[in-house]
């Protein structure tokens, strides 16, 4: 019962951890790092995905057109 416990327990840990991976992925930042950052420090990854900036809806100035 003990080993069932601790699977149910990894598998819902992994599962939250996507939900900070999501957010910072929608903005423009490193699912993949989020994640890992979520596995080990869930509640400052979750804090930081939804402060951090958005990048995804940054578009750089254009550079002057030569003619």
């Amino acid at each position: 019962m003990s080993v069932l416990w601790w699977m149910i327990v990894a598998i819902v840990w992994i599962a939250l951890a996507f939900w900070p991976a999501r957010v910072a992925g929608r903005k423009g930042h490193s699912f993949i790092g989020y994640f890992i950052f979520s596995l080990f420090l869930f509640p400052a990854a979750i804090i930081t995905a939804y402060l951090v900036h958005d990048r995804s809806s940054y578009f750089p100035p254009r550079a002057a057109a030569v003619h």
